[in-house]
């Protein structure tokens, strides 16, 4: 079954080629990163069993590139079970905005400022609103984490927020928990709120002029979509593969023939997967659209959750909170993953060996 890094061995210079313009540098990172991902390109390590002198295996290095779809296993699990222990015991919430088509050039072209600047609106706009006694008058946890793609691999920016259903009162001497079930905040109020604070954003980057005046409008209306998530355990497993990947795993792509990438996307409407065939440069492109910047978190923590209130504000959450939750939070999260050990009575020693093509210990693959 193709790769990925197959795909961009073969096509990548092809497609830089044919580019309008130079891709960003993270970008020509990810492909020269992953085109060289576990081959003799960057060297490897040889294990070999004290014990058994006649047995040795040898293993190619990681690129550990964040857009690599073989790379991000340990830190996807490790990331994983320290969400599990920050939870509180309490429901929760999904809530997702969506930036508008109209501003995606702006956010393509200067992906660090604006995505940035559109997960400070949207955390602004949930923050304003459950602070608000109408609806919880308080402050709850959130966890929100950034997204750019659709199942076909297009330009979709979107921000998914994981929020407590209830908030600790301003004195911090009790939880509200939230009124209905199966709702917490407006979701027009909050479409409302987020899209006037990022018009501010864009305005203090000087950024507005790029996007068309009618975004802006009263009868435009921005997509935000606010659902029950129970005790949240599902929503971050979902969404745990996508903190340290990109939308695409390999074993989505089920062949690579005359040029053409055949892929499976899951229709939305139905739930049933069917296949996508685009050209390899124009598949290329649709991949590079959704790497990062270097350095840019794609996820972040906000109200009970910030770093810089949760070792005092979290404590007293847990206390004023029931011992037993309404939903269905684990309340003893599993231990983290284990390193992966040699088998029992062995041991494994490291020999880092250079790689050059003339004594290469094993072929490439």
């Amino acid at each position: 079954m193709p790769e990925l890094a197959e795909i961009f061995r073969r096509y990548a210079p092809a497609y830089l080629a044919s580019a309008p313009q130079l891709p960003l540098p993270a970008q020509l990172r990810a492909i020269r990163d992953i085109s060289a991902c576990r081959t003799p390109a960057r060297g490897g390590s040889l294990y070999a069993c004290p014990k058994c002198h006649d047995s040795f295996r040898y293993s190619y290095h990681s690129c550990g590139n964040r857009a690599c779809p073989k790379c991000g296993n340990d830190h996807t699990s490790l990331w994983l079970h320290q969400q599990r222990q920050l939870l509180l015991p309490t429901d929760y919430f999904l809530i997702t905005f969506t930036l508008p088509n109209e501003c995606r050039p702006v956010a393509r072209s200067h992906q660090k400022p604006v995505y940035s600047a559109f997960f400070r609106a949207a955390a602004h706009a949930l923050l304003s609103l459950a602070r608000d006694p109408k609806y919880l008058g308080g402050t709850p946890g959130i966890i929100g984490i950034l997204q750019t793609w659709r199942s076909d691999l297009g330009y979709h920016v979107h921000i998914h927020f994981i929020v407590t259903a209830g908030a600790l009162s301003p004195r911090h001497d009790r939880w509200i928990p939230h009124r209905y079930r199966d709702w917490l905040l407006p979701h027009k109020a909050l479409a409302a709120l987020v899209k006037l604070r990022f018009k501010d954003e864009l305005s203090a980057l000087r950024l507005l002029h790029l996007v068309h005046h009618r975004v802006w409008s009263r009868r435009f209306r921005w997509v935000v979509d606010c659902r029950h998530a129970g005790s949240g355990l599902e929503v971050l497993t979902y969404l745990a593969p996508y903190v340290f990947r990109i939308a695409l795993a390999n074993n989505r792509i089920t062949s690579l023939r005359d040029d053409l990438v055949t892929f499976r996307v899951k229709d939305r409407p139905s739930a049933s997967w069917t296949s996508l065939s685009l050209s390899a440069c124009d598949f290329i492109h649709r991949f590079l659209l959704h790497v990062l910047p270097k350095g840019f978190v794609k996820f972040r923590y906000y109200g009970l959750f910030a770093p810089k209130l949760r070792a005092s504000l979290l404590p007293l959450a847990r206390a004023l909170l029931p011992r037993v939750s309404t939903g269905s939070h684990v309340s003893s999260p599993p231990p983290p993953p284990r390193p992966l050990r040699c088998p029992p009575r062995r041991a494994l020693v490291i020999f880092l060996l250079p790689l050059t093509p003339q004594h290469s210990p094993c072929p490439a693959p």
